[in-house]
């Protein structure tokens, strides 16, 4: 367990990280240098899948601003951002946001480096780093706008508005909207229904998906090809696929290898 940083395992494998840095979950180098040991060694060696949360009112508030100093120490933090919330894109499982209470700057942006977001009622998301006279610095331009859209995500960015969960479901930046008191473990119990399945071609189907998405249709294409015919390696595949002659689709029972 670190100083602001714990992870637990839930009986179905998933490693649930915690966000714990009073009072506001601010995202200071310390809390991001840690994090990203944590899930550096998720990319190595991956558990079955991941869920992000924070606390019960606050999911992550954003960036230590005390450390915005100067434009050196500005690039500095967005470098640390950039490392931490691109291994968590890395991470070779699916990945899920827990979010409870407020979602803004960085951790908007943390949420949107997992793979999905399940949201309470009372949870808001925002990018509200104009209204201190700067921009997003942790991916926030390019993953939102990927997510939502160029022009949704513009509307937020330039007004620094925030979003309850409601509005964030329907512009798609949330996945679910759940009770506030059943963030977690509906977080959770998704997870494990990955957990169970063929976790090879998760990944292979992952990785196509967000290596594609960066590529002309050509080339994404042809990296699908690649990992198509890399997932006819796994034990998986061939547990599927005798599973589906002897008992037809959607009851093989995968080993993840």
């Amino acid at each position: 367990m670190g100083k602001y940083i714990h992870v637990s395992e839930s009986e179905g494998e998933v490693a649930v990280v915690t966000l714990d840095r009073p009072k506001m979950n601010a995202l200071s180098s310390d809390l991001l240098t840690e994090l990203a040991q944590v899930v550096e060694g998720f990319v190595e060696s991956p558990p079955k899948a991941v869920v992000f949360t924070g606390g019960e009112r606050v999911f992550a508030a954003g960036a230590e601003i005390s450390e915005f100093e100067d434009s050196t120490k500005a690039l500095e933090l967005g470098r640390l951002f950039h490392r931490t919330l691109g291994a968590i894109a890395m991470i070779p499982r699916v990945t899920i946001a827990a979010v409870n209470g407020y979602a803004l700057g960085g951790g908007c942006e943390l949420a949107l480096a997992c793979d999905f977001r399940v949201a309470g009622q009372r949870s808001k998301f925002g990018q509200p780093e104009i209204l201190l006279g700067i921009i997003p610095g942790g991916g926030g331009t390019q993953r939102l706008a990927r997510l939502v859209g160029v022009s949704k995500a513009k509307d937020l960015i330039l007004s620094g508005r925030q979003v309850a969960a409601e509005e964030a479901l329907e512009i798609g930046l949330v996945d679910k909207v759940v009770q506030d008191d059943t963030v977690l473990r509906s977080a959770i119990t998704w997870a494990e229904s990955f957990a169970k399945g063929a976790l090879v071609a998760q990944t292979l189907a992952k990785y196509a998906i967000d290596q594609g998405i960066e590529t002309a249709l050509e080339g994404g294409l042809n990296l699908e090809l690649r990992a198509f015919a890399e997932v006819f390696k796994s034990e998986d595949a061939k547990i599927g696929i005798k599973s589906f002659f002897e008992n037809g689709p959607g009851k093989a029972e995968f080993i993840g290898r």
